[in-house]
C-alpha cells in the first residue's frame, strides 16, 4: 500500500484491510471483488491483484512467507525493492534496498549523477549501498537510510549539517548536494477533459464494470463517462461506448483528478438512457464502439461497497449528487 502512496493515506486503509484479511490463507481465500473494494480509493490495482495473487500462490505452495530475496522476487507484484526489504526487514537477510530515497542519498554521497534509470548504474548504486549496510542489523540500518532520505537528506533545501553521512559526503564536498542524481527531463501532465453522465433512475444509479481486459482499472466500476473535444457528440460517444440512446441534462458539479500521467477536468451532467426502447438492464453491456462493460442499477449504499474507480468513489461523496 505504500508503494508511491502517502503513509497517512494508507493507514485507514491497511487497518480495514488487515481487520477483513487477518492472515495469508483469508486474503488466499477471498473473492477479487472484494479485495479490491477494501482498496478502491488507493489507486495503482496492479499492486491489489499482485498481493491477491501472491497470497494464493503461498498458500498453493508451503504456506509461508519466503524468507529470501531471491525467492519472494518470484512472487507476483513483489520486485527487487520490495523483496529486499522483506527479507532484510522481517528476515534479517543482509540485502540493500534502493528506493527512490535511497537513490538520492547514495548519488549524493559518492557524487553520482546518474540514478538508477538504467540496469548498470542500478547495479553500481545496489553494490554502494551494500557496503554502507550494517550487515548486523541489515533491517534497521535499510530503514535508517530510507529516513534518512525522506528527512534530511531531502530532493530540496538538504539539511546537511544534521546529516551523519556528511563528513564523507562527496556532494557536499563540492557544495552541490541538490545536483545529485541529475533531475531527468519529464514532460507534463496530459490534459484530458471529460464528460460523465450521472444517471439515477428509482433512487438508483447506473455504473458499469470494466472487463478484465480494460487494463489498469480492470473489473472496477465507474460511472459512464467519455472524452470531449471531439468531432462526434457526448450523447453518440456515449451510444457508441456504452449502448442505448442518451439525453443530457444539467450540469451538477465539476471535479479534478489525477491518475499517473494523465489529469481530468470532468463535467459532470445528469443523463438518461433507453436501449432498445426500454431501460438498461443488468447482464452484458457494449456498445458498438466493441466496449465491453457489464452495467448494473445500484443503491447509493450498495455502490458505496463496490470496488470503484477513484472518480466514481470522489463523486459519490460531492453534496452535489446528494438526494434532497
Amino acid at each position: 500500500m505504500l508503494q508511491q502512496t502517502r503513509v497517512e493515506t494508507a493507514i485507514p486503509y491497511y487497518e480495514r484491510f488487515m481487520a477483513r484479511f487477518p492472515e495469508v490463507a483469508s486474503l488466499a481465500q477471498a473473492e477479487e471483488a472484494e479485495v479490491l473494494a477494501l482498496w478502491s480509493g488507493l489507486g495503482y490495482y496492479r499492486r491489489c491483484r499482485g498481493l491477491l495473487a501472491a497470497a494464493r500462490e503461498i498458500v498453493a505452495g508451503s504456506g509461508r512467507l519466503p524468507g529470501s530475496a531471491r525467492e519472494l522476487a518470484r512472487l507476483p507484484g513483489i520486485g527487487p525493492y520490495t523483496a529486499a526489504a522483506i527479507a532484510s526487514i522481517a528476515f534479517s537477510e543482509p540485502v540493500p534496498v534502493l528506493d527512490g530515497n535511497v537513490e538520492r542519498v547514495v548519488c549524493r554521497y559518492t557524487a553520482r549523477s546518474a540514478g538508477a534509470r538504467r540496469k548498470s548504474d542500478r547495479e553500481a548504486l545496489l553494490e554502494i549501498a551494500a557496503g554502507l549496510l550494517e550487515r548486523r542489523r541489515p533491517g534497521d540500518s535499510n530503514q535508517a537510510m530510507m529516513e534518512l532520505g525522506a528527512t534530511v537528506c531531502t530532493p530540496r533545501a538538504p539539511r546537511c549539517p544534521d546529516c551523519p553521512l556528511a563528513a564523507g559526503c562527496q556532494a557536499r564536498a563540492l557544495g552541490a548536494a541538490e545536483s545529485f542524481p541529475a533531475a531527468p527531463r519529464r514532460a507534463g501532465p496530459e490534459r484530458v477533459r471529460q464528460l460523465l453522465a450521472f444517471v439515477e433512475q428509482e433512487g438508483r444509479l447506473l455504473l458499469f464494470r470494466r472487463s478484465a481486459a480494460a487494463g489498469q482499472l480492470a473489473g472496477l466500476w465507474e460511472f459512464p463517462a467519455v472524452e470531449l473535444g471531439g468531432p462526434v457528440r457526448p450523447e453518440d460517444e456515449l451510444g457508441e461506448r456504452f449502448g442505448g440512446l442518451w439525453t443530457l441534462g444539467e450540469e451538477v458539479v465539476r471535479l479534478r483528478h489525477a491518475i499517473t500521467t494523465r489529469s481530468f477536468a470532468i463535467e459532470v451532467r445528469r443523463a438518461a438512457v433507453r436501449i432498445d426502447g426500454g431501460t438498461v438492464a443488468e447482464g452484458r453491456g457494449g456498445g458498438r464502439g466493441g466496449i465491453d462493460a457489464e452495467p448494473g442499477w445500484w443503491s447509493r449504499e450498495k455502490a458505496a461497497a463496490l470496488p470503484l474507480t477513484g472518480v466514481a468513489r470522489k463523486l459519490l461523496a460531492r453534496p452535489e449528487i446528494q438526494p434532497t
